[in-house]
């Protein structure tokens, strides 16, 4: 490469003195100018901060040095392509892209780029202005947007247990209530001090260790559903996740003569969920809808888990409740917006928020039979779902 150039221009139109030098010399953004070639005629002391080369090191070389790899074989043909047809792609325009440092680091800019001629000679003039600490701020700012997120979700989760309080105490004390009385009946067995009677200590004790475990599974439920965490997504049971949030979320449903049915597909594969985020949509749903057919003369609630497609899994939660006029259906999952007379309208919102996060998709219509149907999907394990395929043929 050729390093005696000329310079475009008179040099005294370049020297610390001028206007023209002066304002290259100051500016706080770096600024370069180009020839049509791509070699670097002006390289300013802003230039020198971001790029970390020497001016010495720069003037007469091709800008794409200062790329990274994946911008470097683009430029020429882009110079080349501009120079024959004038179609452009950046100049005039601006656009967020990379650069590259002398220690190979990128970073990320702003690059405007305007042309001209300049004593009759084409020239570009490019202005670099740095986003680092933009992009730090912006990074910031959604990490604190995701961990309000989270807690608005876990604040979620608590409601939904809290407004099932009075049904989770009950759940709790039958087992708790049968432990009593199987306890008692083993120390009346044992006083007696007959060897039949010691027999069946054996047998009233294993129904205690059974009720214990009931008991044990309510509280496990609940810790894992109130766990405050960040989320956290792995390949899991479908089939065990809605088990477990019927567990929870139709608690009292029986007291209420609802009729629940679970119909899963068979040989569901894997889907890459978070376990606790999942559950909640479901908890939702369903208290929702054991809600909304406690006046119902029907209270069927089914819930249904089936492949959609090759790579989606789909959830249906379709009660015989009172249904969702068309005027709120529309506007259901946004934030406010609540058919209760004491709802704070957040549930769904949330719910909605989760499954979009998935990639998955969330929709509400009007049951055939009456009442409402929820439905939304979430992603499967690929390679799972390939190996049941291959099975299926």
């Amino acid at each position: 490469m050729d390093m005696n150039f000329a310079p475009p221009w008179p040099e005294q139109e370049l020297s610390p003195d001028s206007l023209f030098g002066c304002l290259i010399r100051t500016a706080v953004d770096g600024i370069m100018v180009i020839d049509d070639l791509g070699l670097i005629q002006v390289y300013n002391a802003a230039c020198v901060r971001l790029f970390q080369y020497a001016e010495a090191e720069v003037l007469g070389q091709n800008v794409k040095m200062l790329m990274p790899t994946s911008y470097r074989d683009q430029h020429d043909d882009y110079l080349a392509h501009f120079k024959k047809t004038g179609e452009a792609r950046i100049i005039g325009i601006g656009r967020e892209v990379s650069g590259q440092r002398k220690d190979g680091s990128i970073f990320p800019m702003y690059l405007s780029v305007g042309d001209g001629m300049l004593y009759g000679k084409r020239v570009f003039i490019g202005i670099v202005h740095d986003l680092s600490a933009l992009y730090q701020e912006r990074e910031a700012y959604e990490t604190h947007l995701l961990s309000l997120r989270e807690e608005l979700v876990h604040v979620a989760r608590v409601s939904e247990l809290g407004q099932v309080s009075a049904g989770i105490a009950h759940e709790l004390n039958q087992p708790l209530t049968a432990m009593l009385n199987y306890a008692n009946a083993a120390r009346r067995l044992s006083a007696s001090g007959n060897a039949e009677d010691m027999q069946k200590v054996q047998a009233v004790i294993g129904k205690v260790a059974q009720q214990a475990e009931r008991a044990g599974q309510i509280v496990r439920r609940m810790r894992d559903f109130l766990e405050k965490r960040a989320g956290q997504r792995a390949f899991d049971d479908i089939v065990e996740i809605v088990d477990d949030a019927m567990a929870l979320g139709l608690i009292g449903a029986k007291a209420s003569n609802i009729q629940t049915h679970f119909e899963p597909e068979a040989g569901l594969p894997a889907v890459l969920v978070d376990r606790v985020q999942i559950q909640q949509v479901l908890v939702n749903l369903l208290r929702n809808a054991v809600e909304a057919m406690e006046q119902a003369e029907r209270r069927q609630l089914t819930v249904t888990a089936a492949r959609q497609g090759e790579d989606r899994i789909e959830v249906t939660v379709a009660d015989t409740g009172h249904g969702i006029a068309d005027a709120i259906a529309s506007q259901l999952f946004k934030p406010f917006i609540t058919t209760k007379d004491h709802g704070m309208g957040i549930g769904l919102a949330i719910s909605k928020t989760i499954i979009e996060a998935h990639g998955g998709t969330m929709t509400v219509e009007p049951n055939p039979g009456g009442g409402t149907i929820f439905r939304f999907s979430v992603p499967v394990d690929a390679a799972a779902a390939q190996i049941e395929r291959i099975k299926s043929h």
